[in-house]
């Protein structure tokens, strides 16, 4: 059951903002507030701060056995409360509790079980150097960091970032979304509850703009892993380049779909179907652009119509709903105002766009019909913009070069899906994209053992794999003489 009043989790207490102050957490599919949590500020940063300096030391050089065990408890309270989490992620965001259910939750889990037994096998490396010397080289927690959530994913992005930040032996300050804190709220008490020691994992909620900005510029946190948009990477960084902070930055993207007529068109069709319109398309690696090979383009187009107007949108607890609600007000507004941009731009909605009205309980929620979009230029904003929302828009097109021109003529260079039994051909095509991941007849197969990227304005460094625990460690080079 789903708190009423959330709280910070501050060295193993569970404690309202110093201000006392309280803001809103809205249900998007009715629009009401059904819990509320702290507007925290800079004195309750500092103070989370403070206590996770105190604790530093000796959560680094806890045996990692010890942690080990930890994390893994951590995961067995996830996967025995499973369904609890997964319906507050549905509270929290509007998701059809399905998704949840059978990724979300078991994904972040998992997360904590792969960092957890990945610690256990980590080991220094010692090389002779010449004239007697002998070089040691190990990898040390980088002290305390924070990780920034995202609304879209918030559960198993907040675990993707703190377990292999605990594991590596850091403690941890944690923003959630502003839209979202029911389950990072959740999570402290799953930490709790496996022993977790006081201060090595603190929560502190409050509104994004002013504490991305005071997390940034704080002199005492000296990691930041961030996953959210273009514009807000670009506040932190702006605050946090004068103390040369280490980031890894999670952003945005505007991915393409790359169909060609020799696909395995049922397969692509489901595939695409996914792509296009998952949790409303509010997902990093959101297929927003689709290419298709213009002999293809008229079939390919009525069938992703026909397929389209028969997704469900209502109740995300129900089980026959396919799209549940927007995230929030503000961003159901924005879409719509995509959507007549897209008209003023020379463009037609062929398919939905419109709002869903529910009845009954779900009156005043946040609901959209998913939207196809055709005849923009690739200049055109849609095709430009990280909308993050049920909207694709489709051009034909006529060579590899073209269409390979028009995927990287993008600010962002998150993922692209090839579709094609020509594995010779999708591999040639993969090569030539500006981006970071590419799926071949597949799209956001997620492995959390593989790193994820981004180029450009879609992020910097890598997250997931053993790339995120060298992230959250400095490797020491220790030399001595025999």
């Amino acid at each position: 059951m789903a708190e009423k009043y959330i709280k910070n989790y501050i060295n193993g207490a569970f404690v309202p903002s110093l201000s006392g102050d309280y803001l809103d957490n809205i249900n998007p599919a009715n629009g009401k507030v059904y819990a509320q949590f702290p507007n925290s500020n800079e004195n309750d940063l500092n103070q989370a701060v403070e206590v996770a300096h105190k604790v530093q030391a000796a959560w680094a050089r806890l045996e990692s056995e010890r942690r080990f065990r930890i994390l893994m408890r951590i995961a067995d309270i996830l996967e025995q409360n499973l369904i609890e989490f997964a319906r507050a992620e549905t509270l929290d965001t509007g998701k059809p509790v399905s998704m949840a259910v059978s990724n979300d939750v078991p994904d972040a889990q998992a997360c904590f079980r792969y960092y957890a037994t990945s610690i256990m096998h980590q080991d220094s490396s010692s090389k002779s150097g010449q004239n007697g010397f002998i070089n040691l080289s190990m990898r040390q927690p980088v002290g305390v960091v924070a990780c920034i959530i995202p609304w879209n994913m918030p559960l198993f992005i907040l675990c993707q970032k703190v377990a292999p930040a605990l594991a590596a032996g850091n403690c941890v300050i944690v923003k959630p979304s502003e839209h979202t804190p029911m389950t990072a709220y959740m999570l402290a008490q799953a930490c709790e509850e496996a022993g977790l020691p006081n201060g090595v994992l603190n929560v502190v909620h409050g509104r994004d703009e002013l504490l991305h900005t005071l997390i940034a510029a704080h002199p005492k946190i000296e990691a930041i892993s961030f996953t959210g948009s273009a514009r807000e990477g670009q506040r932190i960084i702006t605050a946090a380049a004068p103390l040369f902070k280490k980031l890894s930055l999670n952003q945005g993207g505007n991915n393409a779909s790359i169909i060609f007529e020799d696909c395995d068109f049922d397969k692509m069709m489901i595939g695409v179907l996914r792509s296009s319109f998952s949790n409303n398309g509010q997902l990093r690696h959101h297929a927003s652009r689709i290419f298709v090979e213009r002999s293809k383009y008229e079939n390919f187009k009525q069938e992703l119509v026909k397929r389209t107007q028969f997704l469900k949108v209502g109740d995300p607890f129900s089980s026959i709903s396919d799209l549940g609600a927007i995230i929030s007000a503000d961003h159901l507004e924005e879409v719509k105002s995509y959507l007549r941009l897209a008209e003023l731009e020379g463009g037609y909605v062929i398919c939905g766009g419109r709002a869903v009205a529910v009845s009954g309980e779900l009156d005043g929620g946040y609901f959209i019909r998913p939207a196809i979009v055709e005849g923009l230029e690739n200049e055109a904003k849609l095709n430009q913009e990280e909308v993050f929302a049920p909207i694709v828009s489709l051009q034909p097109f006529d060579t590899i070069e073209e269409v390979v021109d028009l995927v990287n003529d993008s600010k962002f260079g998150l993922s692209a899906s090839i579709w094609t039994e020509h594995i010779a051909k999708a591999t040639a095509v993969a090569e030539r994209l500006k981006v970071s991941t590419v799926w071949i007849n597949a799209w956001n197969t997620r492995d959390i053992t593989v790193n994820t990227g981004g180029r450009k304005q879609s992020g910097s460094n890598y997250e997931g794999g053993m790339d995120a625990l060298e992230f959250f460690t400095e490797r020491k080079n220790i030399n001595f003489k025999l």
